[in-house]
């Protein structure tokens, strides 16, 4: 049998990069002469990926990050170690090989599933002498934050700091027979997937791409970035596409945020310093939401508010959930939106937002009965960012002001040739122009002259959006006159509130906006946040 060796292990989860990468700057540097061993893993923990928020859909896009973070590796004389189970079980097998086992990761603000699992981790790490796990942070999130006092100018000196360039050459890793470890191909993560369609990602995942993605992005298609995010047949083109790349770290949010101010900065003719400024502050609320979940880890199960806990039934109307999720409430551009987001894996950021308002009001489905279904759809799902932005869509935080869309009036905005519904509500296709948007009021002459039968061929209306939101304006009203609602609020707006501008009525208990006046129109508080 081998000596025990000293052996430092980069942990990967959510950060399949190798620039800007603390734990393997850490690793690097601080092993003169090679003298430790290096070793990069990333564990499939089937608890994990195997939940109810992951989907195949992830599963490729990882896969692809896996192979491009191998090929990285590979070019600096490593390469990537992937193996399954669970990780307390994994590192101390590797424990008793070694004489010192020092585990470097970025601190992650996942589900609570990685979180107990971090947390189980620390536990055994502090019962054995011959470990030591340093971790860092990551994305401008602050870990273990009691307000909100001076976060966006932490925010502001840590995306400023230095990009980390990885090293050319790294220490090697120890031999196989060493360390004795199972390992698996990337694609063994669809094995341990929920049982479901697989789709192909509408995006590959790999540090090259998201670096092509950024640089496309800034060099072209910035242009009209605030104007075109909004409409889905302008933003697949208009928006950054960053956000599954940052969510599963092949780029940091440093790099996004410097490459921007360059292009900012630079005297270019092609360069529109208003688009890329809307962008930057997208990227600060980005941190400020994922804030929220690694301060208050208990938001992923309960509402902000206690208050607002039991304003929806706790067990959703089944038809009502299954008409949403598959496209057939009889609003055609609630249903185009949701079949094109189950195609493609994304859509666009107000549009996930009318989705979620048209769950929680007019459905009047507590969100936790709908927020796991749209994890697996998104290709850019972050924890810290969907629980935070559907309770806020939900009006359940107490400090976000309600906002209802009109499902109707949103398809006639973004949409008012019609051309997006045709395309993904093809039963549609025949409807003239005038009535796309509400094909119920087809008269019988002019449905029978195209042939069309309403609620038959398309579905009638599922709800009268007027009564629904009538409905829930009464019910959120009612809540809001309590003493202990109004408490609430304040004690909510003390931890998680963003200290731009007054706080003045944000602390009266009202519903009122968390964003101070003079925020941009595509802002996060009018949708779920997407660059």
């Amino acid at each position: 049998m081998s000596s025990p060796i000293e052996l430092d292990l980069v942990w990967y989860k959510r950060d399949l990069r190798v620039h800007d990468h603390a734990p393997l700057q850490r690793a690097s540097r601080e092993n003169p002469g090679h003298r430790k061993r290096l070793l990069f893993l990333f564990i499939i923990e089937p608890e994990i990926y195997g939940a109810e928020d992951f989907d195949p859909l992830h599963a490729r896009f990882v896969a692809q990050c896996l192979r491009s973070l191998n090929t990285e590796l590979t070019d600096r004389n490593q390469h990537l170690v992937i193996t399954q189970g669970n990780c307390v079980e994994i590192f101390e097998h590797l424990r008793k090989q070694c004489a010192h086992l020092r585990i470097l990761s970025h601190m992650e603000t996942g589900n609570a599933l990685t979180y107990a699992r971090d947390k189980a981790l620390k536990s055994w790490v502090d019962s054995h002498s011959n470990v030591t796990w340093e971790e860092f942070p990551c994305n401008g999130v602050q870990r273990r934050l009691r307000d909100r006092n001076g976060w966006a100018k932490t925010w502001e000196k840590r995306m400023g700091e230095t990009v980390l360039v990885a090293d050319t050459a790294l220490a090697p890793p120890p031999s196989e027979n060493q360390l004795s470890l199972k390992t698996f191909h990337p694609e063994q993560l669809l094995k341990v997937c929920p049982d479901a369609q697989v789709r192909e990602p509408t995006q590959s995942g790999g540090i090259a791409e998201a670096d092509s993605t950024l640089e496309s992005f800034l060099n072209q298609r910035h242009i009209g970035y605030s104007r075109g995010i909004s409409s889905p047949l302008t933003a697949a083109q208009s928006c950054s596409r960053l956000s599954p790349y940052l969510a599963w770290g092949c780029l940091s949010m440093r790099q996004v945020v410097k490459a921007t101010r360059s292009r900012k900065n630079q005297p270019v003719k092609q360069t529109k310093k208003s688009d890329l400024r809307s962008f930057l502050s997208r990227c600060h609320w980005r941190c400020h939401f994922i804030q929220k979940l690694e301060s208050e880890p208990e938001i992923e199960f309960r509402s902000f508010n206690p208050a607002y806990d039991s304003i929806r039934p706790q067990t959703s109307d089944p038809d009502r959930l299954l008409a949403w999720q598959t496209g057939q409430t009889g609003y055609p551009f609630v249903d185009a939106c949701m079949r094109f987001l189950r195609l493609q894996g994304w859509i666009n950021f107000r549009m996930r937002a009318m989705l979620v308002s048209f769950a929680a009001y007019d459905l009047w489905i507590d969100w936790r009965q709908f927020a796991h279904f749209l994890a697996r759809q998104f290709i850019d799902y972050e924890p810290g960012i969907h629980y935070p932005q559907i309770q806020m869509q939900s009006g359940t935080t107490g400090i976000n002001t309600l906002r209802m869309y009109n499902p109707i009036k949103q398809g006639q905005e973004q949409d008012p040739e019609g051309a997006f519904i045709r395309k993904h509500v093809p039963e549609l296709k025949a409807v003239p122009q005038p009535f796309i948007h509400e094909p119920w009021k087809l008269s019988p002459i002019e449905a029978q002259s195209i042939g069309f039968k309403p609620g038959i061929h398309y579905p009638n209306p599922i709800v009268d959006h007027k009564l629904a939101v009538r409905y829930a304006r009464q019910q959120f009203a009612e809540i809001r006159k309590r003493p202990e609602t109004r408490e609430a609020n304040r004690a909510v707006y003390e931890r998680h509130g963003s200290r731009s501008g007054s706080p003045q009525r944000r602390i009266q208990g009202q519903d009122a906006a968390e964003f101070s006046r003079g925020t941009p129109r595509n802002d996060p508080r009018q949708g779920l946040l997407e660059l």
